[in-house]
């Protein structure tokens, strides 16, 4: 951010977080228990998709980024999807909370809200991940997960 580094972490998740006018706490929570518990890691023995960054104890770095909430007009982006900054910073900070209490707070880096800021991620394989809460009412898509 303005050419210093705020941030960084070793071995872990990069989280891109980008809030929609319609989440709300529930939304916060399922987003918080799907990133900390993902198996996107190998286990002891190198069998992939094994371990999530809790069960190796690795790091999160989140960075808000309301541009994922982009829709296109012709060529240009319009953002009226995406949750007004004031709430936002708010919702973003109820996020990051909810990462630390629920995991181990000194592993939880974050960007600074609002910022334009340069984010240098460095993919390991490379693997990305789009994950987005369920729709109000909606059914889960994962038949093991229970309403």
């Amino acid at each position: 951010v303005g050419g210093e580094q705020i941030s960084a972490i070793g071995r872990g998740i990069c989280v891109l977080l980008g809030i929609s006018l319609e989440d709300t706490q529930k939304e916060l929570e399922h987003m918080v228990r799907k990133i900390l518990n993902l198996r996107v890691f190998e286990d002891e023995s190198g069998k992939h998709w094994s371990k999530s960054v809790m069960d190796k104890q690795y790091e999160v770095l989140c960075i808000s980024q309301f541009t994922l909430q982009c829709v296109l007009k012709g060529n240009k982006p319009d953002f009226h999807l995406a949750m007004p900054t004031e709430q936002a910073e708010s919702f973003y900070n109820s996020f990051l909370e909810q990462l630390r209490k629920t995991y181990r707070p000194e592993l939880i880096q974050d960007g600074k809200f609002g910022a334009y800021m340069q984010v240098h991620i460095q993919n390991d394989g490379p693997v990305t991940v789009e994950l987005e809460s369920p729709a109000p009412g909606a059914a889960s898509s994962d038949p093991k997960q229970v309403s």
